[in-house]
């Protein structure tokens, strides 16, 4: 019995402190996201297949406020522009003349916008976290907790307390990695940005 205690606690040390870095790591993050209520940023993003070849490379601007808003505009040519109003979220595809109109998913797995605009309260009930520090960078490294998510992985970096790039991959290995420029955190952002006037005769889908 002696033995086996002798065996056990080690192993039981190193649970421990596995816990005690993740709780850190979560503790760290929460107060990274939260510190920016407002955050505003150009963005380009680029999507790899699995063994690295080039699908889409795109660009655009954002802006989020807590809790729950974001605009996001891709430019042409794949030029699209999603609007969230803490409810619902409008997709426009101005080449289709369309409107998509949705409510908002709430979770964090489904909806990875809201891990910079949502309530990350509770982010450790969604992902398993860990964190790496190096050359002035943070990483925290998000897997999912339930098989339901658009991405198996997530690593989401910070550099002198503000985002600067996210990246995501999928089940098949397909990456999008998303890098912000010009970020601006806490600064006023007009209400009607979180509001889209959809065009008259545009085709409009509710789902």
């Amino acid at each position: 019995m002696r033995l086996i205690r002798m065996l056990l606690l080690p192993v039981l040390a190193l649970t421990t402190l596995s816990a005690h870095a993740d709780e850190k790591d979560v503790a760290r993050l929460t107060q990274l996201l939260e510190k920016s209520q407002t955050l505003s940023a150009r963005f380009s993003q680029l999507t790899l297949d699995g063994s690295g070849t080039q699908l889409q490379e795109t660009a655009g601007e954002m802006s989020l406020q807590r809790p729950g808003l974001f605009y996001w505009h891709t430019n042409a040519p794949a030029e699209q522009t999603m609007v969230s109003d803490g409810k619902k979220v409008t997709l426009w595809d101005p080449d289709l003349e369309q409107a998509t109109i949705k409510n908002l998913d709430q979770r964090l797995t489904q909806t990875p916008a809201l891990l910079l605009s949502g309530d990350v309260s509770k982010i450790s009930q969604s992902f398993d976290i860990s964190a790496k520090e190096a050359g002035g960078v943070i990483d925290f490294t998000l897997k999912p907790k339930t098989k339901d998510t658009l991405f198996d992985s997530l690593r989401l970096s910070f550099r002198n307390g503000l985002v600067n790039d996210m990246q995501m991959i999928d089940s098949v290995g397909q990456r999008t990695n998303i890098l912000f420029t010009g970020v601006k955190a806490n600064e006023p952002i007009p209400a009607s940005k979180f509001k889209f006037d959809i065009p008259k005769g545009a085709d409009v889908i509710q789902e």
